[in-house]
Parts: structure tokens; sequence; C-alpha cells
């Protein structure tokens, strides 16, 4: 099987994306069912206005600014930059969503899209599998390849002392949040503004992936991989332009996710807003950044968004 090194990703000469098993981590498990188990059982009892209105805006927040834009975009593909504080806010923001702490999400992140790089991969970084089978190994376990690739996170993020904090607490950073909601507004808000928010948010991100993998729009494709990224137009605008996988596949660097028209993008309206400001430059677009060896443009997709579409407010703070 070739070998693609991707990223934070070395492949060795024995490196195999494919021979690995799947195993069971009880940390990860008992976090996710927890807090899908406090949801089911205690959502319904506590259901009030107040407590759904937070959820919302709680949601929007963390998965959007938090996740798409600050651990997704900004930290993993380094799609912009901004000041490191606003980096740290963001990132914060990401890790409040309840998956990991910021190494946890780059080597989860980076796993996966080294394997699907490859020609041919294990099912579960494909989500190959029927659908609860997948839910189960995506939201439960890992695969343990027997021979992986090296993993090299760069200084710059290695040793931020924000980054290493956040690491050993990710957990732990829903504590100040759940005391504060049981403050204002009792045990309705934390049980709808931590654990039906990091329930969904965490089933929704699978959701996403266990689809975007298998089939949908795509007006773009790699050739020579094992998986291939498709977009689900429907979801464009809850996920935030996460469910635009096809470009994403076809573009991964790229800030902008919801490139045909018509595909709204919340996270990069919402980068456009800190570009605007003068909180981010360095903006990475398909026009700016190296193609993808083995992509092609497919047959019957949407015309593409011009340069003038993607123009930003200053165009000073394009690279």
């Amino acid at each position: 099987m070739k070998t693609i090194s991707t990223g934070r990703m070395i492949s060795r000469q024995d490196s195999d994306a494919r021979d690995g098993r799947v195993v069971w981590m009880p940390a990860k498990s008992i976090w996710v069912g927890a807090m899908t188990v406090v949801a089911i059982v205690f959502g319904p009892l506590t259901f009030s206005w107040s407590a759904l209105a937070l959820f919302v805006v709680t949601t929007a927040v963390t998965i959007c600014a938090g996740h798409s834009v600050g651990m997704h975009r900004l930290l993993i593909h380094r799609s912009f930059k901004v000041h490191i504080w606003i980096e740290h806010a963001l990132v914060y923001l990401g890790v409040l969503v309840g998956m990991a702490g910021p190494f946890g999400m780059i080597h989860a992140h980076d796993i996966r899209d080294w394997a699907q790089r490859q020609t041919a991969c294990h099912d579960l970084h494909a989500h190959r599998q029927p659908f609860f089978i997948d839910a189960f190994w995506q939201m439960h376990c890992v695969v343990a390849l027997r021979n992986p690739p090296d993993f090299v996170i760069e200084p710059s993020i290695r040793n931020d002392r924000f980054y290493k904090f956040l690491e050993r607490t990710w957990m732990l950073q829903q504590l100040p949040w759940a005391i504060a909601f049981l403050l204002l507004g009792g045990w309705s808000w934390v049980v709808w503004g931590i654990a039906v928010r990091v329930s969904m948010s965490l089933t929704g991100h699978w959701l996403v992936g266990h689809f975007a993998h298998r089939s949908g729009d795509q007006g773009w494709c790699v050739d020579g991989v094992a998986v291939q990224g498709y977009n689900l137009p429907r979801f464009g605008l809850v996920t935030f332009g996460e469910s635009f996988h096809g470009n994403h596949h076809a573009f991964p660097e790229s800030a902008r996710l919801g490139l045909e028209r018509g595909q709204i993008d919340l996270g990069w309206i919402f980068i456009r807003v800190l570009a605007g400001l003068g909180l981010a430059h360095s903006v990475k677009l398909p026009e700016n950044t190296p193609r993808r060896k083995g992509l092609r443009r497919l047959r019957g997709g949407q015309p593409a968004m011009t340069a003038a579409d993607n123009r930003l407010p200053a165009p000073s703070h394009v690279r």
C-alpha cells in the first residue's frame, strides 16, 4: 500500500492504515454515555423555554466559533491567523463542545485524514460499517493500528501552556459553566446547557462524519484515495458549514467550506467578520493554496464561487 504523509502524520516504511483493531476506550465511553443518559432521562423532566434557549445559544457558539472555526479551521488546518489570545479563546470554546482536548482533537482528526488519504484504510476511519456499529465505534472506541505513522505536533502548539492545561482538564471545563448555570437557572439550565448540549454535539458530529463519507452531493473527487468526501447541502446551516465535506476533502486548507453557490457557511461568515475587524489575516482559500494531487472536478457540479465571491472585507488581510 502506498503511504502518504500528511502534515503532522509522518509515514514510516511499515505504516499501514488497514491493519488495526477496534479498542473500547472506557473514559471516552463513560463520558459520552453519561452525558447521553442524563440528556435522555432528565432532559424532558427539566424542560423549560429558557433552558431550550440556553441550549440553542451555547450550542451555536461552541460548535460554530469553537469547533468549526477554532478547532477545525484554525488549530487543525491553520486556515487563517489571529492573535494568540483570540486563538486561545476560540479553541477554549471548541473544548467546551466536549469531544477532547486540543492535542486529542488534532490527533483524532489527523490520523483519520492520513488514513483516508491512503489507497485503503480501516473501516473505522472510513465510516464503512452499518449505522449502529459505526455509532459505537466512533463514539466509544478507537482503532489501534499495528503500525501507525509518527505523530508530531509543531512546537508552537505542543509547548503552549494554555493548550497543555486544556488537554489535562478538558472534561473539567464543563464544571465552572455547570455551577454558573445552576446559580442562574437551576438544574434545568445545567441539564440543557451541559448534558443535552454535549450529547447532541457529539452525536451530531458523528452523524455528519458518517453520512459525509458515504454518499451525497459531490462536486469534486480525489483519485487514488481510500475515502471520498460528500456534501450534505440540507444540513449546511445547522452544521455551520461543516456538512460541505466534499468541498473540504477537495480543499482541506481552505477557511471557506461552502464553496458552491447557495451553500451557506456560517463559519466562513464569522471568519470574514474577524477579518473585517482586522482580527484575522493570512486567510487560505482554494485559489491561494496548493491543489491536491488527484483532485478533479466532476460533471454536474454546481457553478463554483468566483474570486469576487471569496473577497474579504479588506484585501490586505488575504495571503
